[in-house]
């Protein structure tokens, strides 16, 4: 963008938010123990807080311990029953089984922090605190209104956005959530279908998927073994239009990196610098257009478990690229922008 819509933005956007470093809050921890060999990498969220403490600048980064959530917030969203039966412990074996994980008190607090810090993220952007917040975990999007599925219990974006509609009425009239998981967000898509103030737009992979699809307001099926080439092109194609066509006062950001072609179980072939381009175009879709943005880290599955290896570390490194890019989005638009 030339320097003339950078000064238009100037006049129309109060500039003291992108003075503001971003915030990322984290819940790793919460141990939770799961079977030895388990696939689901749960020390990626350590890994990851602790790889952004050594990149970023003390600065442009702060890190807070995410908060639970109330049952009040999470009943918005989900179903006061199945709230109460997960967290005292009365899930059924199949209900475990299909969640993913064993439960445990541990788990309720990690499932409860996951929903707590997106919330938490949330009211920092909507009070002018952040122009960027984001979790270091979070982007739940298989959550149902009364069962969960895919690793995830309660649905962290929904209940935080009908958070924000709620306190923030003033200013918050239209969510979007763009949701770049290789998987489609069927939960957000079911738990929003008959509300007209949040647009789901899911974009993913067409052949892989666990469960049944579910129609969000805007699904991109792309094919399996998708390049960068062909993954940015059909976003850069959506983005801005979306953008457009929604007008919305707030984003959530559900930033799966298993998209990559490292990536265990998502089918595709984005590299890291696919995924580099991929995180800008949203944040300076967003930029340009005056919206903050909320970012949840959703999937990212590494060919081997064990911490220590490679891949896992591929893995770590591409979720850790989400949330530098953030940080780098904003230094490059005051600097752009002559805000000093």
């Amino acid at each position: 963008m030339g320097k003339h819509r950078l000064n238009l933005m100037r006049r129309a956007f109060n500039p003291q938010v992108f003075h503001h470093p971003c915030v990322f809050y984290y819940n790793d921890v919460y141990k939770v123990p799961l079977p030895q060999g388990h696939r689901f990498p749960m020390e990626k969220y350590r890994m990851v807080r602790e790889r952004l403490q050594c990149l970023l600048p003390q600065g442009e980064a702060l890190f807070e311990v995410s908060p639970l959530a109330t049952t009040r917030d999470l009943c918005l969203v989900h179903d006061h029953t199945y709230v109460n039966r997960y967290r005292t412990g009365a899930f059924t074996d199949a209900e475990n089984r299909k969640v993913g994980f064993p439960w445990s008190i541990n788990s309720v607090n990690r499932s409860l922090s996951s929903v707590g810090g997106t919330v938490a993220a949330t009211h920092m952007v909507c009070t002018g605190k952040a122009f960027f917040a984001a979790h270091l975990a979070g982007g739940t999007h298989h959550a149902f209104r009364d069962h969960g599925e895919g690793f995830c219990i309660f649905s962290d974006i929904a209940v935080a956005a009908t958070v924000a509609l709620r306190d923030y009425p003033k200013i918050i009239k239209k969510i979007l959530i763009v949701d770049l998981d290789v998987h489609q967000g069927n939960g957000n898509a079911v738990l929003f279908k008959n509300e007209d103030r949040v647009f789901t737009f899911s974009m993913h992979c067409k052949q892989n998927y666990f469960s049944q699809k579910q129609t969000s307001d805007l699904d991109i099926e792309l094919p399996k073994g998708c390049t960068d080439q062909e993954y940015l092109a059909v976003l850069q194609m959506h983005l801005a239009r979306l953008f457009d066509r929604v007008q919305p006062d707030l984003v959530f950001f559900q930033a799966g990196v298993d998209v990559f072609y490292q990536d265990k179980l998502g089918k595709m072939l984005l590299t890291r610098g696919g995924l580099l381009r991929r995180n800008r175009h949203v944040y300076e879709t967003a930029i340009f257009r005056q919206v903050p943005v909320v970012i949840t880290m959703g999937g990212g599955y590494p060919r081997d478990v064990d911490p220590a290896s490679t891949a896992f570390r591929e893995i770590v490194e591409v979720h850790a690229d989400v949330y530098v890019g953030a940080v780098e989005a904003l230094a490059w638009y005051r600097e752009a922008a002559g805000l000093g």
